[in-house]
């Protein structure tokens, strides 16, 4: 098919389906340190402004925008034409109520936050609009993990998608609202509820189950309670007609960079961009990485819980590492991170056919020597440990500040292709 610039009937579809040279912004999970990723945000835009002389939305500058997790409340708010500046005060709003622990909530019998401060933030950005909807100006992509079936969901605004339309004994994805898919990619285990979606043409989930008791404190936490101890039968749904949705961190996504490439050039999705240095650019913007390490000394109390839960940790850094590997092999990269002492930044090989993709990451090393030597920045080893964590809104600001220093040394104008 022939399509030029014009024969299209909406934005979405000519970022998507449009020819001409690609733009695909990818954005990584990390709870607060979202932050992080809002001030590399501003440094793009403010240079897209400088270049042209005017405002540049970044939802009109990218073909195709997505994330993981918090990455996926921002590029929400990009694809639907949110100026940077507005997803920074939404996102210094977010993060105090998202993360507003309930005084009385039970450890390891309730999740550790109320999800409903996170669910109405979200849809105070993105009102009740499903994923078909026009107001998303370009290509918008979610990573979440399908608990019942063990799978990731890799689901976007690509009206050419299997399962886009509504099939004989299933909701079609078109039908999705933002709010549940973007709440279903931030359900971290732990944290928050997981995220129930109805996938085939049913019913609706009972009250109990489909929104938290509008009960007091104590009377939430006595349900739990006598449902854990086998007291009080538990609602049942039919899981053939629901999905359990939980945080896409959990998948290899966190980083979801290599996800939204094979989005956008396999051909299954029937987008298809073409790829090569000039003919698609890549950028991935992180919330801070830090290698997970731990002592035999440090196991002290509850030691193998603590050595689980590290080492899943742990995992999800290395599929971090493993996607940034893979797309700085297959990408040309004008400046490469190292990704161990013996691979280097694997930026000099290449796949058979040649470099795919221009592809540039902006990050932060949540590490003492990194912050010092690179941004100048110095920090006790305590309050690294709070940067490090996920889930304290207070430490928001100081992330941000780290992540402006960062933009401004990393993020040049000769990156951004006109």
């Amino acid at each position: 098919m022939n399509e030029t610039a014009t024969s299209f009937a909406t934005s979405r579809d000519r970022h998507l389906f449009g020819p001409g040279p690609k733009r695909l912004l990818a954005l990584d999970g990390g709870g607060v340190r979202g932050a992080i990723t809002v001030a590399f945000l501003e440094r793009i835009e403010a240079l897209l402004k400088e270049r042209h002389g005017s405002d540049v939305l970044l939802g009109n500058y990218f073909d195709l925008v997505g994330g993981t997790s918090t990455g996926a409340i921002i590029a929400g708010a990009l694809a639907l034409g949110y100026k940077t500046q507005q997803v920074k005060e939404f996102y210094l709003k977010l993060a105090p109520y998202a993360f507003k622990r309930g005084h009385f909530r039970v450890p390891l019998l309730q999740a550790k936050f109320d999800a409903r401060g996170l669910r109405n933030q979200i849809e105070g950005v993105v009102g009740k609009r499903e994923l078909s909807s026009p107001d998303l100006v370009t290509g918008f992509c979610v990573i979440t993990k399908r608990m019942d079936t063990g799978s990731p969901w890799i689901i976007s605004n690509n009206p050419r998608a299997p399962y886009w339309e509504d099939g004989e004994d299933y909701i079609g994805n078109k039908h999705y609202p933002l709010v549940n898919l973007v709440r279903a990619s931030t359900a971290a285990p732990h944290f928050f509820d997981p995220e129930l979606l109805p996938i085939s043409h049913t019913k609706a989930l009972p009250d109990s189950v489909a929104k938290p008791l509008n009960t007091p404190w104590l009377a939430r936490a006595l349900h739990t309670l006598l449902e854990d101890f086998g007291l009080r039968k538990p609602v049942k749904i039919d899981t053939d007609d629901y999905g359990l949705f939980v945080d896409g961190g959990v998948t290899p996504h966190n980083n979801p960079a290599l996800a939204l490439f094979q989005m956008a050039t396999f051909n299954p999705f029937k987008i298809r961009w073409p790829t090569g240095p000039d003919n698609l650019t890549v950028i991935s913007l992180g919330t801070g990485t830090y290698r997970p390490r731990l002592q035999y000394n440090d196991l002290g109390f509850a030691r193998n819980t603590k050595l689980a839960l590290h080492a899943l940790m742990s995992l999800m850094t290395d599929t971090e590492m493993l996607a940034l590997l893979l797309m700085q092999w297959m990408g040309e990269c004008p400046q490469p991170w190292t990704i161990n002492s013996e691979i280097g930044t694997g930026a000099d090989g290449s796949p058979k056919g040649g470099k795919m993709f221009r592809f540039l990451r902006y990050d932060v090393k949540l590490e003492t020597k990194w912050l010092a030597t690179e941004l100048n920045y110095k920090i006790s080893d305590r309050a690294l440990e709070r940067l490090r964590g996920m889930d304290d809104p207070t430490v928001v600001p100081f992330l941000y500040e780290i992540g402006r220093a960062a933009a401004e040394a990393q993020v040049k104008l000769e990156h951004l292709s006109a």
